[in-house]
């Protein structure tokens, strides 16, 4: 981690200098690497201390089931310890003059021999319960050394998390710099107008647009952009809805966050690109007038946006 760090720190944080010369900037290429490399990192660190957790919870549960083995020794101790006492006691009842007890402990009947077992039993019985008891000792002393070594690992693992989190967010913005400026953007920050060209009947700003989402997220359902409608900005080709489910059903929790995260993209580059509003999840967001606001309930997933992200363009 630390390795990776340094290197990833070495790109994002600027190029060194030696002498006059000052080394290339990364490349794009480079750059979705390096990303990669590092989300892998954080991935490992996730899965330690999980791993971690998961030690901890078996520990803690073998701690509970030595304790119940030690409660279920001492239960049997303290009845074997009666049963001896009871005996014992009849024992000395039997040298005051009682014939009965006398008769009970004559070698013929058989109850010096049943205090033998008793006390042989007695003592089986302490040693499983010592056994136990240690047995017990070792499973709270496993399970405190653990979770002191779980407290120690969630604030290192936070730490670095946090610093690999810090240098994801650099590398993007790096990548951010890299989306082109789409055509037609006036030096008063308006678009000019675009008509649609080509077979698929989508604007020159849209046509960019719908390749760099498709470039910097692992699309896996169609996107629909043209349609022959009588309203809206498709019929225009200045719309694009980037599909996280095969249509009409939910999208997974997976394709919930990355259509999250298209619409923040979009969102974020959208004075270079030319975005218009992005509509996501029954919200709207106006890049005229920034932040989400909710729509009107249209009756569906699909028409209510779930599950798809759509795009407009100026």
């Amino acid at each position: 981690m630390a390795a990776c760090a340094l290197m990833v720190a070495a790109l994002v944080l600027g190029p060194s200098t030696t002498g006059a010369a000052a080394a290339p900037k990364p490349t794009e290429k480079q750059l979705k690497a390096q990303l990669a490399a590092l989300g892998k990192q954080v991935d490992k660190l996730i899965a330690q201390y999980n791993a971690k957790r998961v030690a901890v919870a078996k520990a803690k549960d073998a701690e509970k089931k030595a304790r119940e083995r030690l409660k279920a020794a001492e239960t049997e101790l303290t009845a074997s310890e009666g049963q001896v006492g009871d005996i014992a006691q009849l024992s000395y009842q039997a040298g005051s003059g009682l014939g009965m007890m006398r008769e009970i402990m004559s070698p013929g009947f058989g109850g010096a021999a049943m205090l033998q077992q008793l006390q042989a039993e007695q003592s089986a019985e302490i040693g499983r319960y010592a056994t136990a008891r240690d047995a017990r000792k070792k499973a709270a002393d496993d399970a405190a050394a653990l979770t002191d070594g779980l407290r120690d690992d969630v604030v290192e693992v936070t730490a670095q998390r946090r610093d690999a989190e810090k240098l994801i967010g650099q590398i993007k913005d790096k990548l951010d710099r890299l989306v082109p400026t789409a055509p037609g953007k006036q030096a008063n920050g308006s678009w000019a107008p675009e008509l649609p060209t080509g077979s698929e009947n989508i604007t020159p700003r849209m046509r960019l647009m719908r390749a760099e989402v498709k470039d910097h997220f692992p699309l896996r359902f169609p996107v629909g952009c043209y349609r022959p409608e009588n309203s809206g900005e498709h019929p225009l080709g200045r719309a694009c809805d980037f599909m996280l489910s095969s249509g009409g059903a939910m999208p997974s929790p997976a394709g919930v966050a990355m259509g999250e995260q298209i619409a923040a993209w979009a969102i974020k580059n959208g004075g270079k690109l030319g975005v218009k509003y992005v509509i996501y999840r029954q919200r709207i967001y106006n890049l005229g007038f920034p932040g989400w606001r909710s729509m009107a309930n249209r009756g569906g997933i699909t028409a209510n946006h779930f599950d798809h992200v759509h795009i407009s363009m100026y």
